[in-house]
């Protein structure tokens, strides 16, 4: 049975793929994109964030060392946060947070909040589109917490892919599909005009092939597919560092910032 999904309000608290792929992690680019995000109509789309609440020992341990528990916890913080900010930016039918653990201060207003089922990431991702298309038919659009560079023109982009009204083929009678590469070869994010039992069940997650067997079986179920840019997952510090690298005024840059002055100021020896 489908999670009832609730309100969470805190009191404080054919544009395509290649035009997407163009576009710059500058901050440039981020003031041309919000500028054309306010203008752009409603998407019928939900977009929906899946997300672990960022807790100290549970999230972003492969940042650790250099990174304290609590540094690699402020870092998914920070990447949560500005991934919800481009969500949250971009106009939408619905806006969903599917989280494993409790929301909290980070969560902006305007968000409903479904927690996560499932064991494996594969149930997860698949019960969180259950969950949205039992609330209402329509595109559903999944991303995740691990690229903070995500903008609002690639949801723009995918939302336009789902919502197309050229007709399909006889060869892809499953509906239409839109993935975002990942670098380490998985995928940042995933969308569907339709949701089948087997779209996403029995995947293999975080496997440099990820990404590719994902694909497969969607083309093998008659979607058709399109691709967005390649991005970057945030999964070692390294990673954490180009990624903060492209993205001087983020959130994101600011908490990695941070744990580099706290390793200058240790010394040689103690690094």
């Amino acid at each position: 049975m489908a999670s009832t999904p609730t309100p969470r309000s805190h009191p404080e608290h054919r544009f395509d793929a290649a035009t997407a792929a163009a576009r710059t992690e500058s901050q440039d680019r981020s003031e041309e994109g919000e500028s054309a995000t306010a203008s752009a109509p409603l998407l019928d789309v939900q977009l929906v964030v899946i997300a672990k609440a960022p807790v100290a020992g549970k999230v972003k341990t492969r940042l650790c060392p250099p990174c304290t528990p609590e540094e690699a916890a402020l870092i998914a913080e920070s990447a949560l946060r500005d991934t919800l900010a481009a969500v949250a930016g971009t106009p939408a039918r619905r806006h969903v947070l599917a989280v494993d653990g409790e929301p909290g201060a980070w969560l902006p207003n305007g968000f409903d909040v479904i927690h996560q089922r499932g064991a494996g990431l594969d149930e997860r991702l698949a019960n969180a589109f259950d969950d949205c298309f039992a609330h209402s038919p329509g595109p559903v659009v999944i991303v995740g917490m691990d690229t903070p560079q995500l903008h609002s023109s690639d949801l723009l982009a995918a939302a336009t892919v789902l919502q197309t009204e050229a007709p399909l083929s006889q060869e892809t009678p499953g509906g239409r599909a839109v993935l975002g590469p990942a670098e380490d070869g998985g995928y940042w994010l995933i969308g569907l005009d339709r949701h089948l039992p087997t779209a996403i069940r029995g995947v293999p997650m975080s496997e440099p092939h990820t990404g590719r067997a994902q694909a497969d079986r969607l083309i093998g179920l008659g979607y058709a597919i399109q691709q967005l840019r390649p991005l970057l997952d945030v999964d070692a510090y390294p990673d954490a560092q180009r990624v903060a690298g492209a993205l001087p005024e983020s959130q994101f840059a600011s908490a990695v910032d941070a744990v580099q002055r706290r390793i200058a100021n240790l010394g040689p020896a103690l690094r």
